[in-house]
């Protein structure tokens, strides 16, 4: 299970240095395979290759763009039980959920910008006279995280190609295996060569090298906030337009006004937190209760958390898998130790592994209770199964305490009134906002609010990142 060579130029390539490192499967611990690690002498072959192809690929009509991602479509659907199982196997997704999520994203995503490039008008006039024409930006760097890596991938590189933008993409080294198998689908979609090119390797080598390129006119980054403002500087120098998805700290504010759907509501936060084993940047890990249901929010999350099965993700079931690696299942477990240290109640689940779970980055789903907004559980972006519970006496303090963080990606409301929903959603500073349970659609971008970074992927909005706007005007 080997990504040792890179796709560039329309076919795959040696890279030019021998650097290596092991690909590892979080469930046992174990090495599955090598992935080669480029330099930035590859991404200048890439990106030569992606200024050549610019010059025709950058001119193609609407109507074979649409072709092409129709075609990409197609063949993702044809290999999405390969995706899912790539995606099992290199970060520990479990094998229904990468079925139905991480590598349904693939096919979901190209159906959003399938309708949305339909939709767009890409030259319209002014009632003043003039015309305004939607053109491709150029050719662009792509840079993926791990934690969703085919949903990541694909809200970068359909875009790119949906608007005639040569992408050089360079996926999480950690993840390699199923953003090669997204290569082989874009060269059996027929993607011309040169305008999709595919390098593996770190950040600090080829991300640096992407963002710092004067041949590309854009680099969109997803990841940590920290790295985010890495890119932007080193882009800075050669004034690219530079898009961020970045970190979050997600609220999700519960009212007593659920009544009888509270338990209901609240099981579905607890799971929604967990899913991915904690591993999302939207996730609404910060559950802020009025103090009329908080109690039994409390109770129920408790119960709930204690009932959240963990295992082998290559087993089917409803379950979460382990995290992601050592270094991360570290991270999460000193999280949960400073908020013991904090003071915070400890309702469910705690430091250490499993019962019966020796082997592998297994995390027990854990739940904190009276926790304050000024404790780092309630700050800092954990990445595991971690739920942190504040009591707010009324709305307009949920409101505060929501508001009161440097992220902005995402907020979630639970509550039986309406008009409270609209009112509240309002005033939170997030990127989007669902309420009782609903759910982001295919095309509806997405992207966040002060430190989650800048720009919108998905849609129509995720499509007009990656184009520049011309006037003309005739005498």
């Amino acid at each position: 299970m080997d990504a040792t060579q890179f796709y560039i130029g329309g076919e795959w390539v040696s890279p030019l240095g021998t650097d290596t490192m092991p690909i590892m499967d979080p469930a046992e611990d174990a090495r599955i395979g090598t992935v080669a690690l480029g330099t930035a002498a590859d991404v200048d072959r890439a990106a030569e290759a992606a200024v050549a192809a610019f010059e025709t690929f950058g001119r193609w009509r609407k109507a074979e763009r649409l072709d092409l991602l129709r075609r990409i479509r197609a063949v993702t659907e044809v290999r999405r039980e390969d995706l899912a199982q790539a995606i099992t196997r290199e970060m520990g997704a479990p094998i229904e959920m990468s079925r139905a999520m991480q590598a349904e994203a693939g096919i979901g995503h190209a159906d959003g910008f399938i309708e949305a490039l339909e939709a767009q008008e890409e030259r319209w006039k002014l009632s003043n006279g003039d015309t305004l024409v939607r053109e491709p930006i150029g050719p662009v760097g792509l840079i993926t995280p791990w934690n969703w890596p085919i949903n990541q991938i694909a809200l970068k590189v359909l875009p790119a190609l949906a608007t005639g933008c040569p992408a050089i993409l360079k996926p999480s080294e950690h993840t390699p295996l199923s953003a090669r198998i997204y290569a082989e689908i874009l060269h059996e979609a027929g993607v011309p060569p040169g305008a999709f090119a595919l390098v593996f390797g770190t950040g600090p080598e080829v991300g640096d090298a992407l963002a710092r390129h004067p041949a590309l006119a854009m680099v969109s980054f997803t990841g940590s906030t920290r790295a985010g403002i890495s890119v932007t500087k080193s882009a800075a120098d050669t004034v690219k337009r530079v898009t961020l998805e970045l970190g979050g700290k997600s609220p999700n504010l519960v009212f007593a006004d659920c009544g009888a759907a509270l338990e209901e509501r609240v099981r579905a936060s607890v799971a929604e937190c967990f899913l991915n084993s904690g591993q999302s940047c939207d996730a609404p890990t910060r559950l802020i209760v009025e103090r009329a249901c908080y109690d039994d929010a409390v109770e129920i999350a408790r119960d709930a958390a204690e009932r959240t099965g963990v295992g082998d993700p290559r087993r089917e079931g409803d379950h979460i898998g382990p995290l992601f690696d050592k270094l991360q299942w570290d991270r999460v477990q000193a999280m949960i130790l400073t908020g013991i240290e904090e003071g915070a109640r400890l309702v469910a689940g705690g430091p250490g592994r499993p019962s019966g779970l020796n082997q592998g980055w297994y995390a027990r789903p854990t739940v904190f209770a009276d926790v304050s907004n000024d404790m780092q559980i309630a700050r800092k972006e954990i990445f595991g199964p971690v739920l942190s519970i504040l009591p707010a006496a009324d709305e307009a303090e949920a409101i505060d305490i929501a508001n009161d963080t440097e992220y902005g990606l995402a907020a979630y409301i639970q509550t039986g009134d309406a008009e409270r929903a609209e009112r509240v959603a309002a005033r939170l500073r997030a990127g989007a906002v669902h309420v009782n349970g609903g759910g982001l659609g295919w095309g509806t971008p997405f992207g966040g609010y002060k430190a989650s970074g800048n720009g919108r992927e998905g849609g129509l909005m995720g499509i007009e990142d990656y184009q520049e706007v011309k006037s003309l005007h005739f005498g």
